[in-house]
């Protein structure tokens, strides 16, 4: 099949690649003309594992292609995705230009029958628009062309994309007419054999599928940080009580680890933009507002727990800082704890020496050059000379440290842990004072 996706960032990218990976002729386009090239050289600008294999492979093939030319993209495929960005508006809904933008360009270069499928991350009614738009631009060159606009949201998280596009547990198609669900059904059948995955619905139904899947595990999470702020004043431990309510098979284990909050390019934006939707459609929706509002204090939990060990004036001391990224396996620091807790330690006068294995030259293009702020290379070389070593990411080489190193290069031994990785009893009778999410 030819294939065009349209945007090579995060979703872009993954779904090209993959769809090339089964044998598709793919085309992504992209108006990042250094990007363009960059991936053209085989150089994946984001942390993904498998990715840069997928992608590297789909070239060798002559499977998979980049470039910038939109009317060479159209014409390519006979799957069109808009794959690029909705990042949030300051009133907290999603921004759609480059959406309506793409489906406009597409309008305006469409010769023929196209399946037109919106994978961006898009708030109800986002097809009908992308069908007005793609319709207005066939009516202003003066020709009727049919096509079908369809929604199919991602469900792909950050260091594990490959695997979820891949292995998917579920494929969800919001298309209006049967024959556009059927040729979806065709495009998706590589990754849809062992069992039928696919769930066919209308198109308002499947993109608010995306938005509740998204603040369901939010409110997870932001009510497990909420109860572990209850259990830390009530003499209660979360991790037992995380255990004794996991067993539970109404809740499960999923999302429900207390840490320093969420982060990233989903979570934050989709739960405002679902609260904005609610508001739209006057209906009062107060638990959307709560969830966002326990998550944006949470972030701001490990900076207390230092400033209640070290004091207000943070300026004689530095701080070891052990993950940047907002989750392991990625180098995205997208509304990341690790940055609320950084500017929390910088106003208080705090030297910072941070370490993560792959967002530390994310930090750098975020921060640039800032004599309180040094990237080490190494987690042990972060801990010299420093007052604290506070835990933001629960990357695996964190899981297993070496407690007789730690301690021998921090100038107090204090462990503020952000992510609950170690057995307090352990960390105390290693010498250090220790502060976990939750834990008496």
């Amino acid at each position: 099949m030819k294939i065009t996706v349209v945007g090579t960032g995060y979703v872009g990218l993954v779904t090209g690649a993959c769809l090339a990976q089964v044998g598709n002729h793919v085309l992504c386009i992209d108006v990042d003309a250094r990007k363009v090239e960059q991936l053209s050289a085989g150089i994946v600008p984001i942390h993904e594992p498998g990715l840069p294999a997928i992608v590297q492979e789909g070239m060798a093939g002559d499977r998979l292609r980049f470039g910038t030319n939109i009317a060479a993209g159209v014409a390519h495929g006979d799957y069109l995705f808009i794959a690029v960005g909705t990042p949030p508006d300051e009133d907290g809904s999603a921004d759609l230009r480059h959406v309506l933008a793409a489906a406009e360009a597409i309008g305006q270069h469409l010769d023929r029958y196209c399946v037109i499928i919106n994978k961006s991350t898009v708030p109800v009614g986002t097809a009908q628009l992308v069908r007005q738009r793609i319709a207005a631009a066939l009516q202003g060159r003066g020709v009727d062309i049919p096509f079908d606009v369809v929604s199919n949201p991602e469900f792909l998280k950050e260091g594990a994309a490959v695997e979820d596009f891949m292995k998917p547990d579920r494929i969800i198609i919001g298309a209006d007419h049967p024959a556009a669900a059927e040729r979806m059904r065709a495009l998706y059948a590589p990754f849809n054999r062992n069992h039928d995955r696919l769930i066919v619905m209308d198109p308002p139904s499947a993109e608010l599928s995306k938005y509740a899947a998204n603040v369901m595990l939010a409110t997870k999470i932001s009510l497990m940080n909420e109860l572990a702020g209850l259990a830390e004043r009530m003499g209660a431990d979360i991790e037992q009580v995380r255990r004794g309510i996991g067993a539970d098979p109404r809740i499960g284990y999923a999302f429900i680890y207390p840490g320093c909050g969420y982060g990233g390019s989903c979570f934050p934006k989709d739960v405002r933009a679902l609260e904005y939707s609610a508001r739209q459609a006057g209906y009062a929706a107060p638990l959307l507002a709560a969830v966002e509002e326990v998550n944006n204090r949470q972030k701001r939990v490990l900076e207390r727990k230092v400033v209640a060990e070290l004091g207000e004036d943070l300026s004689p001391y530095t701080v070891a800082l052990w993950g940047l990224s907002f989750k392991p396996n990625t180098d995205d620091m997208r509304e990341a704890p690790s940055r609320v807790l950084l500017e929390g330690l910088w106003a208080r006068g705090a030297q910072v020496r941070a370490y993560d294995p792959a967002a530390g030259a994310e930090a750098r293009r975020i921060y640039g050059e800032r004599a309180d702020l040094q990237i080490c290379e190494d987690p042990y070389a972060a801990l010299e000379g420093a007052d604290a070593l506070v835990i933001c990411t629960e990357w695996q080489l964190f899981r297993s440290p070496d407690f007789d190193r730690i301690r021998a290069r921090l100038r107090r031994p204090l462990i503020v842990d952000g992510r609950n990785l170690y057995d307090p009893q352990a960390v105390r009778a290693a010498g250090f004072r220790y502060h976990a999410i939750g834990r008496p």
